[in-house]
């Protein structure tokens, strides 16, 4: 929100069971997803402990899109690292939105959210609790809504995105010809960028 300015400390605890897509399969396993590719880097030197590097996130991007052969336009949601800083937000989203435009991404044709704005800020459960949203969201084929938001940061162009966030529980619909994707980010406090994406798996 273009009113938010520091973050609500939360506290949590989150696991997955991770197992290759064959062995899950063969064993008659619940799959909730499945990680169709991920990556991490870290930032080198920047401003201070909490500022985040743009360039590095965007090399992240680049990076784990490339070597998993993932087109970014085929990404229907992002659940962001979202702090709630004018810090931070800003330059998480001119990341995502430089990469997406690359992969000519369509004007406000992937949603976004962030499970802080539920959960406040879970250090280093925040990771975990995006990708338990996601996995949730598969499974009900539903986007959620972000809470509290009354007007989106003005120090970052939406209308002219890729991306729009999700303000209500809406459905999140197929499209023709593939599965549903997600996207998770999450990143330290010291500098290190992750990134995950996610597939529904359909049987």
């Amino acid at each position: 929100d273009n009113g938010a300015d520091g973050f609500v400390p939360g506290e949590g605890v989150g696991t997955v069971v991770l197992k290759r897509l064959s062995d899950a399969e063969r064993d008659g396993d619940s799959i909730h997803g499945v990680i169709i590719g991920s990556g991490i880097n870290q930032d080198g030197k920047t401003n201070g402990i909490t500022a985040p590097s743009v360039n590095s996130q965007i090399e992240l991007l680049r990076d784990t899109y490339r070597r998993y052969a993932i087109d970014a336009s085929s990404i229907d949601y992002v659940e962001t690292h979202g702090t709630g800083t004018k810090l931070g937000d800003p330059i998480e989203l001119e990341a995502l939105s430089t990469v997406f435009k690359e992969h000519g991404g369509r004007k406000n044709a992937c949603a976004l959210g962030a499970i802080k704005t539920n959960l406040g800020h879970t250090s280093g459960a925040a990771g975990v609790a995006g990708v338990h949203k996601v996995l949730l969201s598969l499974r009900n084929k539903a986007l959620a809504p972000n809470v509290n938001l009354k007007q989106e940061n003005a120090l970052f162009d939406f209308a002219a995105s890729p991306f729009y966030v999700s303000r209500t529980r809406h459905d999140w619909p197929s499209v023709t010809g593939r599965k549903r994707r997600a996207a998770v980010s999450a990143f330290g406090f010291s500098g290190t960028n992750a990134h995950v994406v996610i597939e529904e798996y359909v049987p």
